[in-house]
């Protein structure tokens, strides 16, 4: 018997490629179990399999920063619950993320993407259902998209939850509206500005090379570095939270507007986000 649940939960995170570096990611996550029927009738409680799935994928995917340990060019230490990891890029550059053991995912695979990450989470959950269930698949995919997105990192270190990890993302869409009207050629060069972007905000910056900068803060969960290339970056004076980061992008736009109002609608991952306006 075949038993799914489809829209289960969605996972904001980051993960680490050779060819793009530090990438924020949104997926949501669907799933199906085969087994036989129980003395209910059932293979598995619905509200089984949706808590213990979504539990899991909070705790262990979501605003954590997924590393694939089996690739090449990485090397990782973990010191009393401290890990600390250099990443080397296609293009020779390196990045350097330290942090809590709970703000990163170890996947075992050479790469992060959807078939990887669903092989490894059914692994991670292979006994964490009863008996009658035979096998458990998951999948993950990506919200449809039609206009401008990007995919973002960054850390917020006043957050009491999981959003202080230094490098957790989204993939997020935009919309900007000129006078109340869309304009989505500003969406465009937006999603190109921050394709692949980590948001720092000034007060973490650490120290500021000729080619890298290196971001470093105390939060509740413990202590966080992250140096990557300068040219990976936008450096913010303010926080990065999404109402921040909207405005962000309306005053950067209603500087080159004068007398023109312009109102930005930005999310942060799936179906969520922060509306911000600007006039100058």
């Amino acid at each position: 018997m075949h038993l799914f649940v489809d829209n289960l939960t969605n996972v904001d995170f980051s993960y680490l490629d050779h060819q793009r570096g530090l990438v924020g990611e949104t997926w949501l996550a669907n799933a199906a179990l085969e087994g036989a029927l129980d003395h209910q009738g059932m293979v598995c409680d619905f509200g089984i399999v949706k808590k213990t799935l979504r539990h899991w994928l909070d705790d262990q995917l979501d605003h954590r920063l997924l590393v694939p340990t089996q690739a090449p060019g990485l090397t990782i230490t973990n010191e009393v619950g401290q890990i600390s990891l250099t990443w080397q890029l296609a293009s020779g550059e390196q990045i350097a993320v330290s942090g809590p053991e709970q703000a990163f995912a170890l996947v075992e695979a050479a790469a992060i993407n959807r078939d990887t990450v669903a092989h490894w989470s059914v692994q991670q959950l292979a006994s964490s259902f009863p008996t009658s269930v035979e096998q458990l698949k998951l999948n993950f995919e990506e919200e449809k998209i039609e206009d401008a997105f990007y995919h973002y990192s960054h850390g917020l270190k006043k957050h009491k939850g999981n959003c202080q990890r230094i490098a957790h993302g989204h993939r997020s869409r935009i919309q900007i509206f000129s006078a109340g009207e869309r304009n989505k050629q500003l969406e465009q060069e937006w999603a190109k500005r921050w394709e692949d972007i980590y948001l720092g905000t000034r007060e973490d910056l650490h120290e500021e090379g000729e080619k890298t900068l290196s971001f470093a803060y105390q939060a509740q969960q413990g202590d966080f570095t992250l140096e990557l290339p300068a040219r990976c970056c936008e450096i913010i004076d303010c926080d990065t939270t999404v109402e921040q980061l909207a405005q962000y992008i309306a005053n950067s736009l209603a500087e080159g507007a004068p007398g023109i109002e312009i109102t930005v609608r930005a999310y942060e991952g799936l179906g969520k986000g922060a509306i911000a306006s600007a006039q100058r």
